[in-house]
């Protein structure tokens, strides 16, 4: 994978950036982690300067993140009753709570967003909640961009900071985002264990 991310950014400069943050947002599996670490490693090296960097990179991220934002936006709340009422264990959701997960996120989806895009993984899938509550289309950008950019910064500043020893900066962002996605099996696994349909 860090290959490929090589040789899109030699090929594509800032383009190959856009491109790959795209893609990091449509397909989670490609580590943002990598590529801005990279695209700092080569503003160290004179190959790129930082502020288009962060600005294209920042764009890509948006741009993919609309992606799962016009999903969201077709499927709806009201699509996934049947499947709620249906898969409420493993889910660990009841319709109920689902109706109220959307009140909370009509409410307070600005902020949510924001801070989901500091968390691995979940800083893209926040998009299709968002999508199906159909939070407004500028708050959503808005959200996604000044988090996003923060984001961004601080992974292209710490591959900046560690030059050609990029690998050092797994040692700090690998185990936040392994404890973070351990949390979150944890909780839903307990979840699953403890749930009970509701009646009435």
């Amino acid at each position: 994978m860090t290959e490929f991310i090589l040789n899109l950014i030699a090929w594509g400069g800032y383009v190959g950036i856009f491109i790959l943050m795209t893609l990091e947002n449509v397909f989670p599996p490609i580590p943002s982690e990598v590529i801005m670490g990279l695209g700092g490693m080569a503003v160290a090296r004179g190959d790129m300067d930082m502020t288009p960097l962060l600005i294209v990179a920042t764009l890509g991220t948006t741009f993919g993140n609309m992606f799962w934002y016009a999903v969201g936006r077709w499927i709806g709340i009201a699509r996934l009753k049947p499947f709620v009422e249906r898969y409420g264990r493993w889910l660990t959701l009841t319709w109920d709570e689902v109706e109220q997960l959307n009140r909370f996120f009509n409410r307070h989806g600005l902020w949510v967003v924001f801070f989901f895009r500091f968390l691995p993984t979940f800083r893209t899938m926040i998009s299709l909640p968002a999508g199906m509550a159909k939070m407004g289309m500028p708050r959503f950008l808005l959200a996604t961009f000044v988090g996003s950019a923060i984001w961004n910064a601080v992974l292209a500043y710490a591959g900046l900071l560690l030059g050609s020893r990029f690998e050092e900066l797994q040692v700090y962002v690998g185990p936040v985002a392994v404890v973070t996605t351990a949390a979150v099996v944890v909780v839903w696994a307990y979840r699953v264990v403890t749930w009970k349909r509701r009646v009435g």
